[in-house]
């Protein structure tokens, strides 16, 4: 996934929130979890996230995630966060790194296998 955040996504000092970040690596995540599952999911926890740098406004921002565990009903995802500062200087970082779970649910909102 990649997206550029804008002056809304942040500070008065530039920096995008957090909130921001978070709700972006869960979205990542799940992409990559609901084409395992096949169906719905819910997310259940954030077992770790870390901020390493800051975001600023007008940076490319690339989350790249990884299945990292499948139970009977849920799927770990690991996602990892990388910006492209500036164009002119290609500096990229790796800013933020989570570890979310997922949950998968029938059509009555009740857990399901996943096979």
């Amino acid at each position: 996934m990649r997206l550029i955040p804008v002056p809304s996504d942040a500070n008065f000092y530039g920096d995008i929130f957090g909130g921001w970040v978070m709700s972006q690596l869960d979205l990542a995540g799940y992409a990559i979890a609901v084409r395992r599952a096949k169906g719905r999911l819910v997310t259940v926890g954030i077992e770790s996230i870390r901020f390493m740098h800051p975001i600023k406004v007008g940076d490319i921002v690339s989350l790249y995630g990884t299945i990292v565990h499948i139970g009977s009903t849920s799927i770990t995802v690991e996602v990892d966060v990388f910006v492209e500062r500036s164009p002119l200087y290609e500096e990229i970082l790796r800013v933020t790194e989570a570890r979310l779970t997922y949950v998968a649910l029938d059509e009555n909102g009740n857990k399901r296998l996943i096979v």
